[in-house]
């Protein structure tokens, strides 16, 4: 790891040097901008894998950004960082290291935006049903959706599962979430269903390159990639005639959104989803405070006399 921080660090101060000398930037925003790209590669290098700038992919991007916004950044905050890392994958493609930025397609937060969207039981259960079941990839996605979302996973999580994670038996899965913290989530019966039916073929998809992955693509037989899962759900959701903007993030804010609904107490849900910090869990309460009030909204209002 530390020849790969080693890396990103001599090519974040060369970038400053450029932004320095050829763009005529302030001093606060080239500050800024290298604290943004510097917590980027520090959150990779500690949460995701030791890669190095030029292994960096669209979802790594995404996946961060779902962080900022889980660590209750600003808009503003989100969309400078952005706007940073952009211009540091510019510049390494103008260094010739890379060829395209995985920033490309990515689109700034909107202003405003403060709770995340959720889905319904009903439109889960449609996105569900999109999936035909009767092949080995349609197990395999079904039971990504379900673990997704009954058992709150970060994408991430997900496709690091290995066969040696999960106990049927006992109805638990073990995840390694961010800073390497393990916690034990229960699976609800449907998940456990629809791995045992994925488990049933998963053989056709190994390869030696699987090792123990428990989800595997169908070229080549390696784990999934987080673009694969990314894949699914949108076109499940696309499928199922949803309109909302989804991410297997979405599944996740739905479980605890959810749960609370339920009747789960705040702490619980907080150990179920892997936060050290109780205040990003209470944002699932706003979003049922936000609910019951779009509800009340919706009354009709009687007529004064």
């Amino acid at each position: 790891m530390q020849i790969v921080a080693k890396e990103w660090e001599r090519l974040i101060e060369q970038w400053v040097r450029t932004m320095a000398l050829e763009r005529g930037l302030s001093r606060n925003t080239i500050d800024a901008y290298t604290h943004n790209v510097r917590d980027f590669a520090d959150w990779l290098l500690h949460s995701v894998a030791p890669m190095s700038p030029s292994e960096v992919r669209r979802e790594d991007i995404e996946g961060y950004m779902v962080t900022l916004y889980e660590r209750r950044t600003t808009p503003t905050t989100q969309a400078r960082t952005l706007c940073a890392l952009r211009s540091f994958f510019k510049h390494l493609i103008t260094e010739r290291i890379i060829s395209s930025s995985p920033t490309e397609h990515i689109s700034a937060p909107k202003s405003g935006r403060s709770l995340p969207d959720t889905l319904s039981t009903e439109e889960i259960d449609a996105m569900l049903a999109t999936i035909d079941t009767s092949t080995t990839a349609g197990k395999r996605d079904s039971a990504i959706l379900e673990m997704l979302y009954s058992c709150g996973l970060r994408v991430s999580e997900l496709t690091s599962l290995h066969t040696s994670d999960i106990s049927l038996e006992e109805g638990f899965v073990r995840v390694v979430g961010k800073g390497r913290k393990m916690r034990l989530v229960p699976m609800s019966p449907e998940a456990i269903s629809r791995l045992v039916a994925y488990y049933a073929v998963r053989h056709e998809l190994v390869t030696e390159l699987s090792a123990d992955h428990i989800f595997i693509n169908q070229r080549g037989g390696k784990a999934l990639s987080r673009m694969a899962v990314f894949n699914v759900v949108e076109r499940a959701a696309r499928f199922a005639g949803i309109k909302k903007s989804i991410s297997p993030h979405t599944l996740r804010h739905s479980f605890a959104s959810h749960l609370l609904e339920g009747g789960a107490d705040i702490r619980q849900v907080q150990e179920l989803l892997g936060h050290s910090n109780i205040m990003t869990t209470e944002i699932y309460t706003h979003i049922n405070t936000h609910q019951l009030h779009k509800i009340i909204d919706a009354l009709p209002t009687p007529k004064v006399r």
